[in-house]
C-alpha cells in the first residue's frame, strides 16, 4: 500500500479532510495569506544576497507645487447693488 507513495484517491481524502476543518470562505484567504508570504521570504533572501553589492543610489524629489491662481481669480466678488 505505501510502496507507491500517495495515490490520486489520498490526495482527494486529504482536500476533503482539509475542506471540513477550515471552510470553502477561509481557503482563498489561507491561500493569498501563504502567497504574500513567499513573496516577502522571496524579496528577504534576495536582500540577503545583494548585502554585499553597494546600495543604488536614490534620488528624492519635491513634488511640483501648483501654479499661484491669477490675480483676477483671487478678487473677491463684489456684492450685487440692491
Amino acid at each position: 500500500m505505501l510502496r507507491n507513495g500517495l495515490e490520486p484517491w489520498h490526495l482527494l481524502i486529504l482536500a476533503v479532510i482539509v475542506i471540513a476543518l477550515f471552510g470553502s470562505k477561509k481557503l482563498p484567504e489561507a491561500a493569498r495569506a501563504l502567497g504574500k508570504s513567499a513573496r516577502i521570504l522571496k524579496s528577504e533572501a534576495q536582500a540577503m544576497k545583494n548585502d554585499n553589492a553597494p546600495a543604488p543610489q536614490v534620488t528624492v524629489t519635491e513634488p511640483a507645487q501648483p501654479a499661484p491662481a491669477p490675480a483676477a481669480a483671487m478678487t473677491e466678488p463684489r456684492p450685487a447693488d440692491l
